[in-house]
């Protein structure tokens, strides 16, 4: 007897010590599981995608304005930038230029793209809050869990400890010749069972608060606990205000799915109108200033030799009344003395005097293009038939549910009811089994039997009304106003 005692007594003391640390209230939980939760960081991240989306089609109204610059260098023969002529040089050349582009009319193509950017980048941000209600309901689920298993440790430890006090008293008798050794060989039996789902109840309360962790997205080493309220202390509203048209009405309303797929239901329409722009002509205007230097190998300018005059055989000079005489030009020989060279003029002044510009208006009109316009607004309109569906679909899902979770909290709230009776009948048979035990009226075995009862019914009465809870904050999570913690 006495190793079965101090085994129960050591499974005791293991599974109800712990280090003093800092608990967790539900709302720090929720608060902490908004802020750290990776599915809440990664759906922010895609809302970010979203927002230089819609910020890149609002800046590509304006006109764009780019500079370019380029440097070369020829050799051979090419063709001087500066003169035009074909000739046998090293050429050096530095261009300059300033362009912008705009789109003045294209059938508001461009505006119905921005819009539905903009859509789709505000029901992004809603999906954060989709995702942020999710969590928060999972967290709470979690809480709930973590509370019924500490009530179930805590009616295991109760009976462990019931079943100890029975075992001395029996013990005490069965010394005393009153009860036959069968009575306390039953009573350590069953304390080694008790002690077994003592030890399994708590085992249970550590892998609830794992998962709880993992939700909070914190590392599992971490020391961790929570507090532990009451259930009847967890605020639920009462059923009467729950009416399940009454909270359809107010999902639609409010719930972030809802509104998640009725803003992407309005991009998807934009997209149709912006898709069925595209298959009509766009005017476009444009501007360009540009400039440039060239640099070359100076050239020498040599003196022309006058040989003699010689009639010119095409050119005549008018004399009047119908007289034209001939017109007398030199006639020259390549010189051999330098009176000059060919250079290119300064930087500065290359800059100025080849500075250009430029301005047009295009039309762009497609033709054909192989259906490609035409089958992107196709699409797009078949992509707005699919939102619609999903919205239909989603609602009559969601309808569904909501009358489910009713139906459930209305027979959870009955069998909880159901169940309180129970524990009392049970407590009563089992306060009348104790009596008789004491008095040598009633087996062991028996008394046991009671007392399994009892805890069985303690237990599903547990049961019984955290699950009731449970429904209730499902229902106010579809009210989509947030759950009260």
């Amino acid at each position: 007897m006495f190793k079965v005692v101090f085994t129960t007594l050591i499974a005791i003391l293991l599974v109800t010590y712990a280090p003093a640390q800092e608990k967790w209230s539900l709302l720090k939980c929720v608060q902490y599981a908004i802020e750290n939760n990776i599915s809440i960081k990664q759906q922010d991240l895609q809302s970010r995608f979203s927002e230089l989306t819609y910020k890149q089609g609002k800046q590509s109204q304006w006109p764009s304005l780019n500079f370019s610059n380029s440097y070369s260098f020829r050799y051979g023969r090419a063709e001087n930038p500066s003169t035009g002529i074909l000739e046998d040089n090293n050429i050096f050349n530095i261009n300059f230029g300033l362009t912008s582009q705009v789109s003045i009319f294209n059938w508001f193509s461009k505006k119905n793209t921005i819009e539905s950017d903009k859509l789709t980048y505000e029901a992004d941000k809603e999906e954060i809050k989709k995702v942020q209600d999710d969590i928060s309901l999972n967290v709470a689920v979690a809480y709930l869990q973590i509370l019924l298993a500490r009530e179930q440790a805590n009616l295991s430890r109760v009976q462990v400890n019931t079943t100890l006090e029975q075992l001395s008293n029996t013990r005490k008798r069965v010394d005393a010749g009153s009860l036959p050794e069968l009575n306390a060989a039953e009573l350590e039996a069953q304390l080694s069972r008790d002690s077994s789902n003592l030890i399994t109840a708590e085992a249970s309360v550590q892998q609830f608060l794992l998962q709880m962790k993992a939700l909070l997205n914190l590392d599992a080493a971490v020391a961790f606990d929570i507090d532990t309220p009451p259930v009847d202390k967890v605020p639920v509203d009462p059923i009467a205000e729950l009416q399940p048209e009454a909270v359809y009405a107010l999902a639609l309303a409010n719930l972030s799915q809802q509104k998640v797929i009725e803003l992407r239901l309005r991009s998807a329409k934009k997209a149709v109108d912006a898709a069925k722009g595209q298959m009509y002509p766009s005017i476009g205007g444009f501007a360009n200033l540009g400039t440039n230097y060239v640099s070359f190998k100076e050239k020498a300018i040599y003196n022309q030799v006058i040989t003699g005059y010689s009639t010119s055989s095409g050119i005549r000079a008018n004399a009047g009344g119908g007289v034209y005489l001939p017109v007398e030009v030199p006639t020259t020989a390549p010189g051999t003395t330098i009176v000059g060279y060919f250079s290119p003029d300064r930087f500065g002044s290359q800059i100025n005097n080849n500075f250009g510009q430029g301005v047009g208006i295009g039309i762009s009109v497609p033709i054909f293009n192989g259906g490609s316009a035409r089958t992107n607004w196709e699409r797009t309109k078949l992509q707005v038939r699919q939102w619609e569906l999903t919205k239909e679909s989603d609602n009559q899902i969601l309808k569904q549910n909501i009358y489910k979770a009713y139906n459930d909290a209305l027979s959870s709230l009955q069998k909880f009811n159901a169940d309180k009776k129970a524990v009392q009948t049970s407590a009563r048979s089992l306060e009348f089994a104790q009596k008789r035990y004491d008095q040598n009226l009633l087996s062991t075995f028996d008394l046991i039997n009671s007392q399994n009862n009892h805890l069985t019914a303690q237990i599903q009465a547990l049961y019984s009304q955290y699950d009731y809870v449970f429904k209730m904050k499902l229902l106010e999570f579809y009210k989509g106003q947030g759950i009260k913690l």
